[in-house]
Parts: C-alpha cells; sequence; structure tokens
C-alpha cells in the first residue's frame, strides 16, 4: 500500500469507513445510504454531496473500482488497496475498544 493512501486514509473519518465496508458487496450511492442507516439505526445519514464526493476520491485513490451502471447508477466495489485499508481501520478500532475496557 502507498504511504500516501495510508496517512490520507488512516484513521479514516465515520462516513469514509461506513462507505468502504458497505463496498465489501457491490452497492451504488443510494444503496449505501440506506445500509448505513439501517446499521446505524439512523445515527449516520450520508448526504448525497458526501456520498459522491468520497465515492469519486476513493475510486481515484484506487480503494473502490467502478463494477458497471445499472439503471444510471454506478455500481462500486472495494479493491485490494481499499480491503487493506478497511483491515487497518478495523484492527485500529479494536484497539480503541481494548483499551477502553472492551473485550
Amino acid at each position: 500500500m502507498d504511504a500516501r493512501i495510508k496517512r490520507v486514509y488512516v484513521p479514516m473519518t465515520e462516513t469514509g469507513f461506513y462507505i468502504l465496508f458497505c463496498l465489501q458487496e457491490e452497492m451504488h450511492g443510494y444503496n449505501i445510504t440506506q445500509k448505513v442507516k439501517q446499521m446505524t439505526e439512523g445515527q449516520v445519514d450520508i448526504g448525497p454531496g458526501t456520498m459522491y464526493g468520497t465515492l469519486g476520491k476513493m475510486e481515484k485513490d484506487g480503494l473502490i473500482e467502478f463494477v458497471r451502471e445499472e439503471e444510471k447508477r454506478k455500481l462500486y466495489k472495494i479493491s485490494s488497496v481499499g480491503q487493506e485499508v478497511l483491515q487497518l481501520e478495523i484492527e485500529r478500532i479494536k484497539r480503541l475498544y481494548r483499551n477502553i475496557g472492551g473485550k
């Protein structure tokens, strides 16, 4: 993984984390928004500007890949670089949790 990518994405924003986490399966922006709302019980609501800006940046940086277009919606999936970044972030979150007394 490129050192610049690690520096830019770790630690991740909550929005970036959820987008990348959701893209472990093919999805488009609206699907991601709905899944994140469901996962967080409505506490995280990603607006369209944030969603599409983040998707564009992640695609440009190689964290996600365009898969295909379906009914005028672009479907994306996490790349191998994105998977590495996501794993680093998950490990960071687990460490934080352990440090506050979680199991």
